[in-house]
């Protein structure tokens, strides 16, 4: 059965990029058409690419969101899924981020980051925890916050940077996340 030719045209525009040859550059990849069921990043010219969460990683991000607009400082501001750019012509999309504010653009630096959050998921798990983690720190991240659903209770784990790795400073316990670096916050986990 053929598409009819406004569908074919749109199917085209969207898989495109799968037929891509060589390494990929950062500018291709911010030129890729939108798509919101998934994310696409770039790390040492090639993608990585996966689906958005469900429900429950959803609802996570949301609480972590939540938990750290209320909180944040005037001179800082709080994002879900946006661009970070790195050294080397790679890209990571946190699940949250605080910046400084003010910021504008597609492409946030790196160095505007005061911390990132990341929500495991079975796609993204090794990811997270390894290259992420290690990616951030190496670009001077001062805070990663991890939060695992898996299990009874959800487990959100702050790592602080010391030098050039990080240390974890903080642990939810009970469905509570408190900290006070990088500010003070109460943060409750959906469970």
């Amino acid at each position: 059965m053929a598409l009819p030719a406004d569908h074919e045209q749109d199917f085209e525009r969207r898989t495109s990029w799968v037929h891509h040859d060589g390494p990929w550059t950062l500018d291709e990849v911010l030129a890729l058409p939108e798509d919101r069921s998934q994310r696409v990043e770039l790390v040492d010219g090639a993608l990585l690419v996966s689906p958005l969460g469900n429900l429950d990683h959803q609802r996570f991000i949301g609480d972590v969101y939540a938990g750290l607009r209320m909180a944040c400082p005037a001179d800082h501001e709080v994002f879900p899924g946006l661009n970070v750019g790195l050294s080397g012509g790679r890209m990571l999309i946190p699940d949250v981020a605080v910046v400084v504010r003010g910021r504008k653009g597609l492409l946030l630096p790196v160095e505007e980051l005061l911390l990132t959050v990341e929500v495991l998921s079975p796609s993204t798990r090794v990811q997270d925890l390894t290259l992420k983690k290690q990616l951030y720190a190496e670009a001077g991240v001062p805070f990663y916050l991890v939060v695992d659903p898996k299990g009874g209770d959800p487990v959100a784990t702050l790592f602080e940077l010391d030098g050039v790795e990080y240390v974890e400073t903080a642990r939810s316990e009970g469905g509570f996340l408190k900290l006070e670096r990088p500010f003070p916050v109460t943060i409750e986990l959906s469970r």
